[in-house]
């Protein structure tokens, strides 16, 4: 997202597909803030501390406005993880998303995923969701569906034992995926 017009190309694309909430990986802002779009989503950032470092890493929560108004807060962690809560039709049910970008094995501190798991109350429901490199493979570990693809790596490993701690399903196995090869 850091080219000129990158936010308004996924913007368009959020309202094609009729989306509310988008989680962003990889956008390549530095710091952390909140951007209104001239197409009237909001994005919440997070991303390197300081001006001058590279580009790179960088999490987002793009949304629409209906969603933002429904934004109780958020929080940005680092350039690999923000989280945002938002009230729901249940007034004693909050919903919680955290977006993460780990596309290596030591790349989202564990600690702070943890942390942030743990905060979130038993009424409360959570929506993990970003780019971990994780291949969970077809073993169903209780937490999964029947559609896993691949051979589980050590991400996949780590992902699988974090929702199996939290109590969280890996959507993307729940459902068959269309064979690429």
């Amino acid at each position: 997202m850091f080219q000129a017009g990158k936010a308004a190309t996924i913007a368009k694309e959020m309202v094609r597909y009729n989306l509310s909430v988008l989680g962003l990986g990889e956008t390549r802002w530095t710091q952390s803030g909140e951007v209104k779009l001239p197409s009237g989503q909001s994005v919440i950032y997070s991303g390197h501390e300081e001006d001058g470092e590279n580009h790179t890493e960088g999490v987002a929560i793009m949304m629409t406005k209906e969603t933002r108004k429904a934004l109780i807060a958020w929080e940005p962690i680092s350039s690999r993880l923000i989280t945002a809560s938002f009230k729901t039709n249940n007034r004693r049910v909050t919903a919680h998303i955290i977006q993460c970008y780990a596309p290596t094995t030591d790349a989202v501190d564990d600690v702070s995923l943890n942390h942030l798991l743990g905060r979130v109350g038993a009424r409360d429901f959570i929506i993990l969701m970003g780019d971990f490199n994780a291949k969970i493979g077809g073993r169903n570990e209780g937490v999964m569906g029947k559609h896993g693809v691949g051979k589980m790596n050590e991400n996949g490993e780590m992902f699988v034992e974090t929702c199996v701690n939290n109590n969280l399903v890996i959507g993307g196995s729940v459902f068959p995926h269309t064979n690429h090869t």
